[in-house]
């Protein structure tokens, strides 16, 4: 039974008198009025209209609202793109030490050694499973690394006396990608895909040019399809000058594997929540660290962590300090980051190692590839029948047939007690649903999702457009909340 309690505001169930917290009586003599103390025109005219509530009833709102979400805690999520994998909670234990919470930004380095130490490390571990030699642990987010790593390319090619213009984006691109370019002054051009959903490389050579900064890809790209010809992509867009840039949103597909660097990409992003089980952002704190070639790196931000000696004798004490790049960038974040995000991202690579990583991403391959052999003849899967780490299947046809759409899939799948997939993403399939289930997941779960969406698909079209069915809102209206939404004023219970 769903708590009535956890949809009312704390506004409403606030009754006058109420105290979470009630301090006693003044000790402190006040022999002068408050507005006597203090300037009025800082004072207010009334008191806030604050919600008056026992610890209780706070405590049981939170956590009643709790009880409401979907988590990767409590339900199967298979966001295709989003990566929305298990965070171990090994990672959280070891990243709360109080040896760790308790630094400060402004300590000396002396005081620090771990953590640069571990900083460092993490560095290294970035910089080999990209295959480029320099990393910066800095920006905040993948689309941060994204705008940090194209201000590295402008500061590069200004340096060599350049002012290039344009960054070549294919059309199934993350929409971060071209929102990053725009953001950073370039001018973005699309660039189109073929029919099997790589990168159509006629098109890509009829618009590289002298005036061509960096070429943004993902790899594998959002229809879960490894781009075969990525090698040739590379030495087209080097042929002209140009850098390659890497989102690396999809790195759970073949870190361990292959390398970008190896492939020939110069730049890349990781989104450390995507692909070393770091808790996702969602506008909180996150990271998305960058790799980068050799001759980019006097461009990056500062600081980086540089080893001073190997602990032989003679070699001072401090030996991890941090640096500023010659041709820096500057800052692009307060102090050094994220560091508990960066910590935990640590912790993971360690408690895997090289060949745990590897592991981690032929299971993720191998769930995405399973899931679809279950799911590829009850619904159109129009790019082939193997992917990577994600695949997109489209409702087109069963909304040309039967009215049904993506919308009602995903909807309905809320009531089978699984989260939706990602829905009408990416834009180059009708009705789109892209679906990754991680290496997180086992086989009765994967087993027991497909299962539910054969259900789903042959139910009657009328009872899936009215749901979900089992949750206290079943379909608001998203368009119309976003751009009139309606803002209730805070009334308090009246009294008993």
């Amino acid at each position: 039974m769903q708590n009535c309690q956890a949809l009312e505001t704390l506004f409403v169930q606030s009754k006058p008198g109420n105290r979470a917290v009630r301090f006693p009586v003044c000790d402190v003599p006040v022999d002068k009025p408050l507005d006597a103390l203090f300037p009025s025109e800082h004072l207010a005219a009334t008191d806030l209209p604050l919600p008056e509530l026992a610890e209780i009833d706070i405590v049981r709102h939170f956590t009643n609202l709790a009880m409401l979400n979907m988590s990767v805690d409590t339900h199967f999520y298979p966001l295709g793109s989003c990566t929305m994998k298990y965070n171990p909670k090994r990672n959280e234990a070891f990243s709360s030490s109080p040896r760790l919470l308790g630094l400060h930004p402004y300590q000396p380095e002396s005081a620090v050694q771990g953590q640069l130490e571990i900083f460092y490390e993490l560095q290294q571990m970035l910089a080999e499973i990209a295959g480029l030699p320099a990393v910066s642990l800095q920006p905040a987010a993948g689309a941060h690394g994204e705008l940090t790593a194209l201000f590295v390319a402008e500061r590069y090619f200004a340096d060599h006396g350049e002012k290039r213009t344009t960054v070549l984006i294919p059309d199934g691109a993350h929409g971060t990608n071209p929102a990053t370019a725009a953001f950073a002054g370039f001018k973005t051009v699309e660039i189109k895909s073929d029919a099997d959903g790589l990168v159509d490389q006629a098109d890509l050579a009829s618009k590289l040019n002298d005036q061509t900064a960096v070429f943004m890809t993902t790899n594998p790209n959002t229809l879960g399809i490894f781009e075969t010809n990525i090698r040739q992509i590379c030495d087209a867009v080097h042929a002209v000058g140009a850098l390659v840039y890497l989102d690396g949103a999809n790195m759970n597909a073949i870190a361990g594997i292959t390398r970008p660097g190896d492939f020939g990409v110069d730049m890349m992003h990781y989104n450390v929540h995507k692909t070393f089980s770091t808790p996702h952002g969602a506008g909180g704190p996150g990271a998305g660290p960058i790799a980068v070639r050799d001759f980019l790196s006097p461009y990056l931000p500062t600081p980086i962590v540089v080893k001073q000696g190997d602990g032989d004798r003679g070699v001072p004490a401090k030996l991890y300090r941090l640096e500023t790049p010659p041709k820096t960038i500057g800052k692009v974040r307060t102090f050094f980051g994220s560091t508990a995000i960066l910590n935990r991202a640590w912790f993971y690579l360690r408690t895997l190692g090289a060949d745990g990583i590897r592991r981690m991403t032929e299971n993720a391959v191998l769930n995405a590839n399973y899931l679809l052999s279950l799911l590829k003849d009850a619904i159109d899967v129009p790019y082939g029948d193997r992917c990577m780490h994600e695949f997109v299947a489209s409702a087109a046809m069963l909304k040309a047939e039967r009215g049904i759409t993506a919308m009602d899939i995903a909807k309905r799948l809320l009531d089978y007690g699984f989260h939706a997939p990602t829905v009408y993403f990416p834009l180059l399939v009708k009705e789109a649903m892209m679906i990754e289930p991680t290496e997180t997941e086992n086989k009765r779960t994967l087993d027991l999702f497909a299962e539910s969406l054969k259900k789903i698909l042959a139910e009657e079209t009328q009872l899936l457009h009215d749901t979900p069915h089992s949750t206290i809102t079943s379909r608001p209206d998203e368009v119309r909340a976003a751009k009139k939404p309606l803002l209730v004023a805070p009334l308090p219970l009246e009294e008993d």
